[in-house]
Parts: structure tokens; C-alpha cells; sequence
């Protein structure tokens, strides 16, 4: 029995909507992540959107990162090797444009895809940043913090973020990688916390020198982010994996001490209070009520040279640092001479970007608060699972702290997508192949239907073009083209052969008849069905549905064509033609934001404007389009004319 779910109660959708995508770093182009794991479920959700509630209401934002210590190393390391030789404004924009170029290859439809150092939003970022740390100040959730920074005393030079690695002390990490205070999981924690630290430039054990900074006060907003939490879960589109990661720095500050240490623990007198735990198989918890507490404890047990690990909470964010590539930051207190550092600075440039937007559109700048505070507007942040302790929690925090109304971003995060069967890093062993290399074996939209086919909401899963493994044979089938078939073979197929047939036998018209009801009750069905899987990004479980009606459709073409052909039934035929024609315009919709070219392509073949898309139309026939339902000729469709075409390297 056929699922019916036209009594389901709709999703609602906002007003109006920001998307933003992840930034990527300006130190190099785009890889297959970046698109495959961010931009591409990001453009479809946005896509879908600007068909729901109106292009006009829809700002699909992002851009390159161009601060930081990661672009500034590579910048050096490419300078001193000889490979570049321009200054590092020149260095981050050419790897901009590349981006950029790689992005509109990949149909991904951004309103403005910006750079925080240059162009238009170069200005606009430096104030809006200076706006997010005064602001904070003023409403007292900053804290003036004196750390030991890294200090390589052979070359007499404080030490950036990356130009430090060790072993990341958060009990229970994994990551290979650990810099000065951020692991490249994304845990953070205080310099002087690194395990086995060695400078990058020369390969010494680096001193530690005293430098001030300015802090946000995360662990402020302990409760509040617990509140938040306990209402994104009531959510039915909140991803578990987002939950997961956050719950789990929303705890006390902990240490985690060996159990065969516990006597010399028992003997130190002038330990913070704490409370004792044995749960741990190997260690003991002790539990702290403040993180001043834990830090007078790590110091005590450092002392008399006890192993402990850390356990993940809230403590203070940096906003600042002591590097010359980045933001100016004020001068507050009159503390001079400091940057921000990249990651806060790059939380609020989607805020910079729209303001941009904005400018460029000749709007208002004024007009961005109708985008970030208005109660009838959200922001969709599509990012990477490694992100989340920055957009779920730091960002979350500061938003807060702004006391400005600003609209809590809803996070869509994805797992990570593999190269083959292992974790793709620009950094690591497995080399991950660059975004734009992959179109030299396939069409963008066969690589967007595969990618939103993963289901990275659930788990990591391997992306394996056929072209790029060293395992597949000759006779294997590609993976990455799967979801691509359905396009460029049945859905193809079908629409090739339902326009041949209205040129043959029906002047170059659609015949003018009511389509069948069971015809429209499957395509009501489906389109419910698509919108609330959109409204959960269920993208994955959405091309599921969509490979069943578009084969459906071919099916239901194949056998009744046929039939009507073979019995010279006229009015038979003619209602094939009807019932095809509206399943494919329901397709055609439906697939809009995952292969927009083939599918725009399709609606000027069938002479009709951009309102074919519109939802607030979604369930007309192909007939309430027609100004003149008898005379409404379809473009010619000459023979071996694709909609949606193959990969030439794919054809032979």
C-alpha cells in the first residue's frame, strides 16, 4: 500500500534566510571536502529555499579566511622554498579568485562570496569586528588574560599557533596534530597544557614568554547554552552528532589522574577543593566547582610531577593574539598592538559578508539586522563536525553576549567524508584530491547528486571515484556515479523521449486533457515528502525518494507508451503524454537544487518563466503555466540533445 501523507502536518520555513557555508582557508585552493562535505548540501538547502520562499528573501553568504598563523606559515614556507615570491595580500587572493572560480564550476550560487582582508568586505569586517569585541567588553564578558607564549629563542621570535606542535592534553583526544592551544580536532586549552611541544622553525623545545590578551568568558554561559541545547533537541531537524559534541564540554572543569598515582595524589596538602570519582577503569576524576580551582590543581599536580589529562568544559575563548597577520583589534585599556585571532573573527564574518552584500546591492548596511535579528528570519551554518566546539559553542556564547537580539544560528553540521576508506586531510598522509581535478572526470551536478547522497549527517562516509583508486578494476562500476545515472540516463531518458513524442504526434504541443488522479496524488505525496526531508536535511534520504519517482516515472513511460502505441489508442496515448508531463515537471522541481543547470534547461525547453519553480505553485499541473492552453508549443528538442549530459571522458 502506497504511503499517503497529504494529512501530515507541512514544516514551516522563515521568512526570510542567511545561509552561510564554513570559510575556507586562504593558504590554498579547494579541495573535495570543501565541496563535497560543505558547499554542495549548503547550495541545494539554499536552492530549495529560494523556490519555497522567494529568491528575493534567500542570502546565500561566504568566503575565503584570510587571517591567521596557518596562511602565514604556508605563506613563508612557499617564500623561503622559492614558490612564491608576491607579498601575502597577493598570496591569499590568488588562492581567492581559484576558489572562487572552482565554486561557480560547481554551480554553487552564493550571493557573495567574500575575502575578510580585501575587496569589498575587507572594511566592513575590521569594523564589524571591532563592533563584536567593544561590545563585549562593554557588557563585561571580556577578561584581560596574561599567558606564556611560545618562544623560539634561536631565532628570537614569539611563536605563531602553528609554529608550535605537540600532543593535545584533553583526555580521550585522538588527533595526531596538536598546536599551541588548539588540537586539530578543534579541542582547545591553555598553551603552557601542551604535551611535548617543539617549534616548527627550528625543531628546539620553545620558551615560554608572558604576552596579554583579551578572553570571552565562554564558561559564563554555561546555563545558557544548556537552555539553548535543551531546546534545539525538541527539534526534530537537529542533528545528533551536534548534541553529542557540545554536551560534551558542557561539564565541570575535571582532571583525570592514574589510579597507581593516587597515593601521591592523597599526599598533596594545598589542593583546590574537589570531589572524587573512581568510575574510570585506569583513573580517578576529580571535579572542581570553578576552572581557577582546576588550574590551581594542574599546577599543584605538575609540581610534584603527577600525569594528569584535563577533561573537556568551557573556558575562556581567545579573541585576541600576538601575530602581525590578522584584524587590528582596538585598542582597549589601552593594550596596543594586538589582532584578533581567526577563529572568532571568522564566526561573525558571515555577518561582515551580508553587510557587503548589502552594500554592493546598494541596500542599507543599516538593513543587515533585518537579516541577523528579525524574528521572522533564520541562519542555516552548514559546517564540518570539527567545527562545532567554534559555531556551537564559542559562537553561540558570544552571540549571547552581544545582547543585541541576534538570531542564533541553526547548525548543520556534517560528518567527514573520506578519500577512499581514511579521513582526507590537506596535512596528512591520504592527500585529498583538489575540487576542481575532480571535473576532469565528471559534470558538477553527477558530483552534487553523489555528494548529498552520502548521509554525512549519520556518519563518515568514503567518497571513491573510480578514476582516482588504485584498487578498482577495470570491471568495477564507479560509485560516484550512481546518483549521476539517474540523470543522465532515466530521468534523461524519459524527458528526451516524452518531447520527441509531443513533436511527432502532437505539432510540438503538450495535449491539453486533466491528469489522471492517482497521478497527482503520487506527485502530492513525493513533494510532502521532499519538503519536510529538506526541512530535516535528510538529504541523503531525499535522493533515495527521488531515484524511486524518477524511475517510477520511466517505468510508467516505457509500459504505457508502449500500449497505447501498440493498441492505436488516441485518447490513451494522449493521457500517457498528460500524466508523463506532470510527473516530470514534479521531478523537475524537486531536483531543482541539486542539478539546476539540466533541470533550468528543462524549463526553457518547455517555454516557461522562472514562476515554474515557485512552491507557492508547486501543486499546479504544467497547465496553469500556459497563457494559451491549445497553443503553447514546447522548444524544438533536436535529436541527441542531453539534459543533463555525461562527462565526456565517460562516453565512448
Amino acid at each position: 500500500m502506497k504511503k499517503d501523507i497529504t494529512n501530515t502536518t507541512r514544516p514551516t520555513f522563515p521568512k526570510r534566510a542567511i545561509i552561510t557555508g564554513g570559510m575556507p582557508y586562504g593558504n590554498k585552493e579547494l579541495h573535495f571536502g570543501h565541496i563535497g562535505g560543505m558547499f554542495v548540501h549548503a547550495d541545494v538547502f539554499t536552492r530549495f529555499l529560494r523556490d519555497r520562499i522567494g529568491k528575493e528573501n534567500v542570502i546565500f553568504v561566504s568566503g575565503t579566511d584570510c587571517y591567521g598563523s596557518p596562511i602565514f606559515e604556508n605563506y613563508r614556507r612557499l617564500i623561503k622554498e622559492g614558490e612564491f615570491t608576491g607579498t601575502i595580500d597577493e598570496f591569499v587572493e590568488q588562492n581567492h579568485k581559484k576558489q572562487k572560480e572552482v565554486l561557480d564550476a560547481y554551480d554553487i550560487s552564493l550571493n557573495f562570496y567574500g575575502a575578510s582582508s580585501f575587496g569589498d568586505a575587507a572594511d566592513i569586517h575590521r569594523e564589524t569586528s571591532d563592533e563584536f569585541i567593544n561590545t563585549l567588553y562593554r557588557n563585561g564578558y571580556l577578561s584581560k588574560i596574561t599567558t606564556s607564549q611560545f618562544y623560539d629563542s634561536e631565532l628570537d621570535v614569539l611563536l605563531n599557533g602553528r609554529q608550535v606542535i605537540g600532543q593535545c592534553p584533553i583526555e580521550g583526544c585522538s588527533s595526531e596534530k596538536a598546536y599551541a592551544d588548539e588540537c586539530s580536532l578543534g579541542h582547545q586549552y591553555m598553551p603552557k597544557d601542551l604535551i611535548n611541544p617543539k617549534s616548527t622553525l627550528t625543531g628546539k623545545k620553545p620558551e615560554m614568554r608572558d604576552v596579554i590578551n583579551w578572553y570571552f568568558n565562554l564558561e559564563d554561559f554555561n546555563e545558557n547554552i544548556k537552555e539553548w541545547i535543551d531546546e534545539i533537541k525538541k527539534k526534530p531537524n537537529t542533528r545528533k552528532l551536534l548534541i553529542k559534541a557540545i554536551e560534551e564540554f558542557i561539564k565541570p572543569p575535571m582532571i583525570y589522574v592514574k589510579k597507581d598515582q593516587i597515593d601521591e595524589l592523597n599526599a598533596i596538602t594545598d589542593m583546590p577543593p574537589y570531589t572524587l570519582s573512581e568510575e574510570g577503569k585506569s583513573s580517578v576524576t576529580l571535579i572542581f566547582d570553578n576552572l581557577d580551582d582546576r588550574d590551581k590543581a594542574s599546577q599543584a599536580l605538575s609540581d610534584k610531577a603527577i600525569r594528569f589529562r584535563t577533561g573537556k568544559t568551557l573556558v575562556p575563548f581567545r579573541l585576541t593574539g600576538n601575530i602581525e597577520w590578522g584584524v587590528p583589534a582596538p585598542a582597549i585599556e589601552n593594550i596596543e598592538n594586538l589582532t584578533f585571532w581567526v577563529w572568532p573573527e571568522s564566526l561573525w564574518a558571515p555577518i561582515s559578508f551580508t553587510k557587503a552584500y548589502l552594500n554592493q546591492s546598494d541596500k542599507d548596511l543599516g538593513s543587515w539586522e533585518d537579516w541577523w535579528c528579525s524574528k521572522d528570519s533564520s541562519i542555516y551554518q552548514f559546517i564540518g563536525e570539527d567545527n562545532i566546539y567554534f559555531y556551537g559553542l564559542a559562537e553561540i556564547g558570544m552571540f549571547m553576549g552581544m545582547k543585541k537580539e541576534l538570531n542564533l544560528p541553526i547548525l548543520v553540521p556534517n560528518s567527514h567524508i573520506l578519500f577512499l576508506d581514511k579521513k582526507a586531510s590537506s596535512s596528512g598522509k591520504v592527500k585529498p584530491p583538489m575540487a576542481g581535478e575532480l571535473l576532469d572526470y565528471y559534470t558538477a551536478e553527477q558530483l552534487r547528486a553523489h555528494f548529498i547522497s552520502l548521509g554525512l549527517a549519520n556518519r563518515s562516509v568514503g567518497f571513491q571515484p573510480k578514476p582516482l583508486n588504485p584498487k578498482a578494476t577495470e570491471k568495477d562500476s564507479d560509485p560516484a556515479l550512481k546518483e549521476g545515472n539517474l540523470l543522465t540516463n532515466v530521468f534523461n531518458r524519459v524527458i528526451r523521449s516524452s518531447f520527441y513524442t509531443v513533436q511527432q504526434h502532437y505539432d510540438g504541443k503538450i495535449p491539453v486533457g486533466e491528469v489522471s488522479k492517482e497521478v497527482l496524488e503520487d506527485a502530492k505525496n513525493i513533494i510532502l515528502e521532499y519538503e519536510m526531508l529538506m526541512y530535516k536535511y535528510e538529504f541523503n534520504t531525499l535522493t533515495y525518494s527521488m531515484d524511486i519517482y524518477i524511475r517510477n516515472i520511466n517505468k510508467y513511460w516505457v509500459k504505457n507508451i508502449k500500449i497505447a502505441e501498440q493498441t492505436k489508442d488516441s485518447e490513451f496515448h494522449k493521457q500517457v503524454i498528460i500524466d508523463t508531463f506532470h510527473m516530470i515537471r514534479t521531478a523537475a522541481i524537486l531536483m531543482h537544487p541539486i542539478a539546476p543547470e539540466g533541470t533550468e534547461m528543462l524549463r526553457d525547453y518547455l517555454n516557461f518563466g522562472e514562476e515554474f519553480w515557485s512552491w507557492d505553485r508547486i501543486f499546479d499541473t504544467i497547465y496553469n503555466f500556459m497563457e494559451d492552453k491549445e497553443n503553447h508549443p514546447v522548444k524544438f528538442l533536436e535529436p541527441r540533445v542531453d539534459f543533463f549530459e555525461k562527462h565526456p571522458s565517460q562516453l565512448g
